[in-house]
């Protein structure tokens, strides 16, 4: 029973793992970068942490975590 609960668990982490990894931009510097002109200094660089992206960066992180470990504990479980 466990198993299954884990098994549901793990197929739900990796389809919304999936759907938020897709829908995150990209991290391209663009060709800004190789002048040396950055826009480290902008409000947005500042408050990243709160925007939108930002939650989804940690949402991603915790996601993962999550989905290693229970890929560990079904592997663990299944010998």
């Amino acid at each position: 029973m466990l198993k299954v609960v884990l098994m549901v668990a793990f197929i739900l982490i990796s389809v919304i793992l999936t759907v938020i990894i897709l829908s995150q931009e990209g991290k391209q510097a663009g060709l800004g970068s190789l002048s040396g002109q950055s826009n480290t200094d902008s409000y947005w660089s500042k408050n990243k942490g709160r925007s939108r992206e930002g939650i989804l960066v940690r949402v991603t992180t915790v996601l993962v975590v999550l989905f290693f470990v229970l890929a560990a504990v079904l592997c663990i479980g299944s010998l």
